[in-house]
């Protein structure tokens, strides 16, 4: 009973995993993807405004008939009907130019990783560590196996460990057909493709355990290689990766 009172709360706290009916994004966990909610949010503003302005636009020139004859037709109209749009256009493609522009920045990193997908599983290197090969294979836990608060398709029995507070180098590559590496409360989605490599920068703010999925239609078990990052403090990390190397 502690355990499923437990598993509710964190539940609650954070949504870092789709939920029934859910209409909004996940929580961020990382600058990038609150960048995403804040662009997502000002739109949100602007375009219900545009819609009903619109709306009354038309409904006033129905009802009215041609006694406002000025509202639909003439020079003053056709003017305001170009400046008004080229001026929200303005102010919505300057937060969506500095989105981009972060999306593509690149800090130093700390660590690197490489993701490499295949039919139908990850599997992760840790490229930072030369006396040891640090790899190994991220499967999906069959829906038999699951525990009391696990989730359905999405866990895996070897998660991806990485350290918070940390800038993250993440590569990815496929070993047969294109994937995607998408993880939606970390704001990343980079897609695998055989014979490429690809690299996205990886900054997560807080710990936890943030799911993704292959995005990429990629064969009949395209639904079950899921992703699973363990967010861990620095210290917990080196823990992990020393009884790591030391099972080589």
């Amino acid at each position: 009973m502690n355990n499923y009172i437990y598993v509710l709360l964190i539940k609650l706290l954070y949504n870092d995993v789709p939920t029934d009916w859910q209409l909004s994004f996940q929580d961020a966990a990382s600058p990038i993807m609150e960048e995403i909610h804040f662009l997502h949010d000002y739109i949100m503003v602007i375009a219900p405004a545009i819609c009903i302005t619109i709306f009354w636009f038309i409904l006033k020139s129905i009802l009215s008939k041609f006694k406002y004859k000025y509202w639909t037709e003439g020079t003053v109209i056709e003017i305001i009907w170009t400046i008004i749009p080229a001026v929200i256009l303005v102010f919505i493609a300057f937060p969506s130019l500095k989105l981009l522009y972060l999306i593509d920045e690149t800090m130093e990193p700390s660590i690197t990783v490489k993701a490499v997908g295949h039919q139908w599983y990850w599997s992760y290197e840790y490229s930072d560590y030369t006396d040891v090969d640090l790899e190994f294979d991220s499967y999906m836990i069959p829906t038999s196996d699951l525990e009391l608060g696990d989730n359905r398709l999405l866990e895996v029995d070897n998660s991806l460990v990485l350290p918070i507070q940390s800038h993250v180098r993440l590569m990815v590559t496929s070993a047969d057909v294109i994937h995607s590496f998408a993880v939606p409360s970390l704001g990343i989605k980079v897609d695998a493709i055989p014979g490429r490599l690809n690299q996205s920068d990886l900054f997560m703010k807080r710990p936890g355990l943030f799911y993704g999925q292959c995005s990429e239609i990629c064969g009949s078990n395209h639904s079950f290689m899921p992703i699973a990052i363990r967010g861990v403090s620095l210290e917990t990390f080196v823990d992990w990766v020393e009884s790591k190397i030391s099972e080589e």
